[in-house]
């Protein structure tokens, strides 16, 4: 009995150790994976900054022609006044 006892805890030993060492490595990764994410968002951030940018300097040596007045259009007739207009049109 006394072997399985050594055993049991030289195996739980083990485990514990290699648990450990898969946490490491879990956190190392982890942590990689935000470095690689902040560097890619800084990266993205300055596309689209320039971006920008060159859209602003663009809009700013050409910019739009103004749009002309716009006309008042007539308003159109109602029913009542297209009734109206037929009544004194009509022949009798």
């Amino acid at each position: 009995m006394a072997d399985t006892s050594k055993a049991d805890t030289a195996n739980a030993q083990f485990k514990k150790a290699q648990r450990e060492q898969d946490g490491k490595k879990a956190m190392a990764e982890y942590e990689a994976d935000g470095i690689a994410m902040r560097a890619k968002t800084a990266k993205l951030k300055a596309m689209r900054l320039a971006r920008d940018a060159e859209q602003a300097a663009a809009e700013a040596a050409n910019p739009a022609p103004k749009k002309s007045a716009v006309k008042k259009a007539k308003p159109k007739p109602t029913i009542s006044a297209f009734h109206k207009d037929q009544e004194g049109s009509r022949n009798r």
